[in-house]
């Protein structure tokens, strides 16, 4: 695999830093930003343990900052010399919107989540994705080949009563990568999503769901780790021609050529709409 310089949001901790390893290990270069400090020394051991073939370089960012958006871009390219991958993963979940979720009585209404809060989920879920993302679509364009890879949830999450503003701002996602990915057809840039495809084993999900789930009283948790192979696909040459799709790690099958384990875990990104009445 030709190596390449990665940018992976909320790539210190969960999902993100799994997928971060997982690219140095092969042999690419990441910036791995996360918004907590305590998580980068962490990442530090984990590289002088591991040793992986590409260098990873742990930040501290607010992405909802324009300005910090430009100085994880700059470091990118003044460390690494370019920026061909976008790993759009940063996100704000349930732990931020409502921590006391499996200890009330009722669960909490769109109504009764704090201007803050929705303010700060759509900005970290959201507007962070659109604001790296346009910031390296026009050096990967110029250059002929790139990635952006966007991480959303499964539909059922964003669709669900109590699921408010977590699933509207990954229902946001899901349409740009859409969006996105009509207008960068033919340019050597493809945007497709990488997902878990069910809750994820992380520290954004509550330990309540975690113990559960490890007790067989809730379904299996993807772990962090599943979500490399499906993205190794399609930041690879073999997936040059693979844009605008969505893969679930859950039904990614690592034991079948990538091509394959593709076919068998995709769809468009995007919704189907609902039939008009007649």
């Amino acid at each position: 695999m030709e190596q390449r310089v990665a940018i992976v949001t909320g790539g210190l901790r969960g999902l993100g830093r799994a997928m971060s390893f997982g690219l140095a290990r092969e042999g690419h270069h990441v910036v791995a930003v996360g918004h907590i400090d305590a998580d980068i020394a962490a990442v530090e051991a984990e590289m002088v343990g591991t040793k992986p073939n590409g260098q990873i370089l742990p930040l501290v960012a607010d992405l909802r900052r324009p300005a910090d958006c430009d100085r994880v871009f700059a470091m990118a390219l003044s460390r690494f010399s370019g920026v061909h991958i976008l790993v759009n993963n940063a996100g704000l979940t349930f732990t931020t919107i409502d921590p006391a979720r499996f200890r009330r009585a009722e669960l909490q209404k769109f109504w009764q989540v704090p201007d803050d809060i929705v303010r700060a989920v759509i900005e970290t879920n959201y507007i962070a994705a659109d604001q790296m993302a346009r910031r390296v679509a026009p050096v990967m364009i110029e250059g002929g080949w790139g990635r952006i890879v966007n991480v959303t949830t499964k539909l059922d999450t964003m669709n669900r009563p109590h699921t408010s503003p977590y699933g509207a701002s990954k229902a946001a996602l899901e349409m740009a990568t859409e969006v996105w990915s009509k207008e960068v057809e033919g340019t050597g840039l493809t945007i497709n999503i990488v997902n878990p495809g069910a809750g994820a084993n992380t520290p954004g999900m509550a330990d309540e769901m975690r113990t559960m789930s490890r007790e067989g009283r809730a379904p299996r948790l993807v772990e962090p780790k599943e979500m490399v192979p499906p993205l190794l696909y399609v930041v690879s040459h073999e997936a040059d021609t693979v844009n605008g799709w969505r893969f679930d790690a859950n039904l990614w099958n690592p034991a079948l050529p990538p091509a394959e384990a593709a076919r068998r875990a995709g769809r468009p990104a995007g919704f189907e709409m609902h039939p008009q009445p007649i």
